[in-house]
């Protein structure tokens, strides 16, 4: 792995399903992830995706797809825009350093052609040195 290494897109879809899995998982019964209605009524375009889920699936995809990770020591995001269930997303990740065995990335989620609706930076342990 080489600082400017580029690694992506990985593409992604969240369902309904997932949503109703990942309230169960987190206790987050926050009715703007179940009820069109409610979600509309705040002003939202809909239901929305937690903003944790997001951040669980950067970090799966890019520990299963990035080569030489051994895990993951520290991962922050910045939630920039909303997610709803069933758009297309992307997962994109680049080596900013490495050094000592550990690399920097800055890793992003966007709605396909979109800005990032995530941002985050994240510090990996490496297999090999």
């Amino acid at each position: 792995m080489n600082t400017g290494d580029e690694f992506g897109p990985y593409p992604v879809i969240v369902t309904r399903e997932q949503l109703v899995r990942y309230a169960g998982a987190s206790d987050d019964y926050n009715p703007i992830h179940y009820d069109d209605e409610l979600a509309r009524s705040l002003g939202l375009p809909g239901v929305i995706v937690h903003g944790m889920l997001a951040m669980g699936l950067m970090v799966r995809l890019v520990t299963e797809n990035v080569p030489d990770l051994g895990g993951v020591e520290k991962f922050n995001v910045r939630f920039r825009q909303m997610i709803q269930p069933g758009q297309p997303l992307v997962i994109t990740a680049r080596v900013k350093g490495v050094d000592s065995g550990t690399a920097d990335l800055d890793v992003q989620l966007a709605v396909e052609g979109q800005r990032p609706a995530v941002t985050g930076k994240m510090r990996v342990r490496l297999k090999s040195l």
